[in-house]
């Protein structure tokens, strides 16, 4: 199941140019901080969420904190990434390499719908 936060959709106002140089607003960042996610129990999700002119893929809940990649990584290498951040053992490998395919899809598809 994907789910869509619609509360951070990236606003076109939260950045701008000044000579020449893009500067982006930072929101309050947070485990509420996600424009989609998948659920993996009821704790934990790998979520995705705007960064600086593209979206990083994470987990939701991190003893790490700001541990992602973006969405443009592999697969394998997002995982690899910030699988010490799962905090539950019976989260599988295989879940978490399909929610983060399953968020690179919806991503892609959000951009192509959104430029």
């Amino acid at each position: 199941m994907l789910e869509f936060n619609s509360k951070y959709v990236t606003d076109k106002n939260s950045e701008f140019t000044v000579e020449g140089q893009l500067v982006v607003f930072t929101p309050p960042i947070g485990e509420d901080f996600w424009t989609m996610r998948v659920p993996l129990t009821e704790k934990q999700a790998i979520v995705t969420f705007p960064k600086f002119s593209t979206f990083g893929i994470g987990f939701q809940v991190e003893e790490d904190w700001n541990t992602n990649l973006p969405y443009t990584c592999d697969k394998e290498e997002i995982y690899n990434h910030i699988k010490h951040n799962k905090a539950d053992d019976n989260i599988s490998k295989e879940d978490c390499i399909n929610a983060i395919d399953l968020l690179q899809k919806a991503v892609k598809e959000y951009l192509g719908k959104n430029k």
